[in-house]
């Protein structure tokens, strides 16, 4: 079984472009990734300046990936994250709010994901704020499928240590009050989740009153930690058995796009091969799909260095490492390269 799967491109860092997306788009429909949410942390328009207006040239260039994306049979999201609304949802935020839903609208938005997260959330009944505003939302706009993403969207305690105590109860009270045609993210027992279980999956179910819709946190790579390690190795602890316990799963990539879809496919792999799945196999195949043979080889080969050991570790390498893929003339070689060369970001959260 396979549960939908996509992508959300919700890392934090320098954006890609709309010709990327599309690249990475069409190569991921192919394998079974059915929808694309746009939300990256790095366009000011869908977080810190949410209310302003958008030029033409992005307006163009947003309806045109949409369109895209409906030529290819898969649904183009957006995520906005409306900073400041909760404080004070009066009249002239719900005006401001109305105005970006009526061009969401206008592009062709099929899933909109209201985003709470990576932000202080030390608001008295956070969680039925949050509930008031995204049934405001539901109530404006033309999209097919609402997705919430909590304040508090994992079991990490990092996340309290950065945006406040959670208060007690608020999964169950954002679960209890939400219409239950919307949809909750969520990211697992850590950000950075390792594994997913059946039993967890269960338990977090249990606490929504819904599947959750799983927003994982790999092969992304945009936190100070992160940056440093390439995320190529094929998906390990997603068992084929949690299809049924969650409504879809989206993937955050890296920053490196055409990286990205290396280990994309392994998941893909995962759900359709279930316990027959091997993942070095995937990763190898995956390889080779993506970069042809011979670079498949050379990453293959290089995966301890550029995975575990990471970009400062490898010093004593890089130069090696530098000349052996400037030889290629492949976007994947570039991104190592650029990688190898410094190129990085950082950020709290998915």
């Amino acid at each position: 079984m396979l549960p939908p799967l996509g992508i959300i491109e919700g890392f934090y860092g320098p954006v890609w472009s709309w010709s990327t997306r599309r690249r990475v788009m069409e190569r991921l429909s192919y394998h079974g990734y059915g929808f694309y949410i746009y939300a990256p942390k790095g366009d000011p328009l869908l977080r810190e300046q949410w209310f302003e207006p958008v030029s033409e040239k992005t307006q163009a260039a947003m309806a045109e990936f949409a369109s895209a994306c409906r030529m290819q049979g898969v649904r183009f999201g957006v995520g906005l994250s409306p900073l400041g609304a909760l404080a004070s949802f009066d009249d002239i935020i719900r005006q401001a709010l109305l105005h970006r839903l009526q061009f969401l609208d206008g592009i062709g938005v099929q899933d909109l994901v209201i985003q709470f997260d990576d932000a202080l959330a030390d608001l008295p009944e956070l969680a039925a704020r949050q509930v008031e505003l995204v049934h405001w939302v539901r109530a404006h706009c033309a999209a097919e499928r609402i997705i919430v993403c909590p304040s508090y969207y994992s079991d990490d305690p990092m996340l309290d240590a950065l945006f406040g105590r959670r208060p007690a109860g608020y999964l169950e009270t954002l679960g209890a009050l939400l219409d239950s045609s919307i949809e909750i993210a969520w990211a697992g027992e850590e950000i950075c989740a390792r594994q997913w279980s059946s039993g967890h999956l269960e338990r977090v179910a249990d606490q929504l009153q819904r599947r959750p819709f799983l927003w994982d946190n790999y092969p992304v790579n945009d936190s100070s930690a992160l940056a440093d390690h390439l995320h190529l190795r094929g998906f390990t602890g997603r068992p084929a058995a949690i299809a049924p316990l969650c409504s879809a799963h989206a993937i955050n990539p890296a920053l490196q796009p055409t990286l990205s879809c290396i280990p994309a496919l392994t998941l893909a792999d995962s759900y359709h091969q279930g316990n027959a799945y091997q993942y070095m196999e995937s990763t190898l195949a995956a390889m080779v799909e993506v970069l042809g043979e011979s670079l498949a080889a050379q990453m293959f080969a290089d995966l301890p260095v550029l995975q575990d050991a990471g970009r400062h570790s490898a010093s004593r390498d890089k130069q090696r490492l530098r000349d052996i893929y400037a030889l290629w003339d492949h976007p994947a070689a570039r991104e190592v390269v650029a990688w190898l060369d410094g190129s990085a970001c950082s950020g709290p959260g998915p």
